[in-house]
């Protein structure tokens, strides 16, 4: 009887922590707005050593969500990791599409947008080639833009990234192939947070529904477990709607026609070809990853034409990989440690 009044407090309590989330502070590494457009911003990190690589890092986030994942709290920073390593790190902020964004395709975001930041990149450092690292849908597009652009790409970093969908063993790629994007998107014009956060919340119902909030109810008296939770559940509710046209591709091109490692896929009129990138590659992967399951990823390697290209593989899941106390202990130094010696 005891246990279940702690429980039903804690419950109480943790309805109040919820109230209160929206002042949860994420994405606090300090950063420099290089750019800002109606609604992409281009964010430049300022350094925390005194020496940095020549080569800039760009890192391209997903549609999905919002940037400050690589940055949701000082201690799990990617990005304070990587700036600890001596990386001059810029990231992009796609802001929120707007109902007159429906019709963007995956040929602005790539050709236009990513294009567009790439040349600033190269203009701020000096560079004719960058390093770009994709995260996830992210990932997608930086391959995606290595196949169209490679002559201003250096290094090409991909984590998770969507690549052969048949191979796809999670839920989420088995829901993706059914979903009726043409019914979806003439109905709504932009794809709805909401329906965004619901196909996320079914892929473990009980662990993301009910045992999440238990385990939260139970660690109240852990202030960094409740910060660091507050933090997450900030990124997972703080879902931006996507361009309708470009998730109509992204479901009907990638994941139903699996267009993309077929070399089949089109972008405008450019096609692309996966075997034109020729550039050093690292892909990396999580063993436990529920969104892009391995073998969707790793196909990657097999059909680009790079010979410097590394595939590493971490008992991790897909937050895991950017923002994690392992993330930090394992995966970023030996990842810095790839991208140092390219870097130059």
């Amino acid at each position: 009887m005891q246990q279940l009044q702690e429980f039903n407090s804690g419950v109480l309590q943790a309805s109040d922590y919820a109230k209160s989330i929206g002042n949860i502070d994420v994405g606090t590494t300090p950063a420099d707005i290089v750019h800002k457009g109606r609604n992409l911003r281009l964010l430049h990190y300022k350094p925390i050593v005194e020496k940095t690589h020549p080569v800039p890092l760009l890192v391209v986030y997903a549609l999905i969500n919002k940037y400050y994942a690589l940055d949701l709290q000082p201690d799990k920073s990617w990005v304070r990791g990587m700036l600890k390593h001596g990386f001059d790190v810029y990231m992009i902020d796609w802001g929120e599409a707007q109902p007159i964004d429906r019709y963007l395709t995956f040929d602005d975001y790539v050709n236009r947008y990513i294009d567009y930041c790439v040349d600033l990149v190269r203009d701020a450092s000096g560079q004719e080639k960058i390093s770009i690292h994709g995260y996830c849908m992210g990932g997608t597009m930086s391959v995606m833009y290595a196949s169209l652009h490679g002559e201003k790409v250096k290094n090409l970093y991909v984590t998770a990234p969507v690549i052969d969908t048949e191979k796809d063993t999670t839920v989420l790629g088995t829901l993706s192939k059914h979903i009726d994007a043409d019914l979806l998107i003439d109905n709504y014009g932009n794809v709805p947070p909401k329906f965004l956060y619901l196909c996320y919340s079914i892929l473990k119902p009980f662990k993301q529904n009910v045992r999440k909030y238990m385990e939260f109810a139970n660690n109240l008296h852990d202030k960094d477990f409740v910060e660091n939770f507050m933090r997450v559940e900030k990124w997972l509710y703080d879902t931006p709607p996507i361009a309708g046209e470009t998730f109509r591709q992204w479901i009907k091109d990638i994941y139903q026609k699996n267009l993309l490692v077929k070399n089949q896929m089109k972008l405008g009129d450019k096609l692309v070809d996966l075997r034109k990138i020729n550039i050093p590659l690292l892909t990396v992967v999580a063993e436990d990853d529920h969104l892009v399951s391995p073998e969707c990823s790793v196909p990657l390697n097999y059909t680009v034409s790079s010979e410097d290209k590394e595939l590493q593989v971490y008992p991790t899941g897909h937050i895991g990989l950017l923002a994690s106390a392992y993330s930090q202990e394992h995966i970023i130094p030996e990842i810095a440690s790839w991208l140092k010696e390219r870097s130059y």
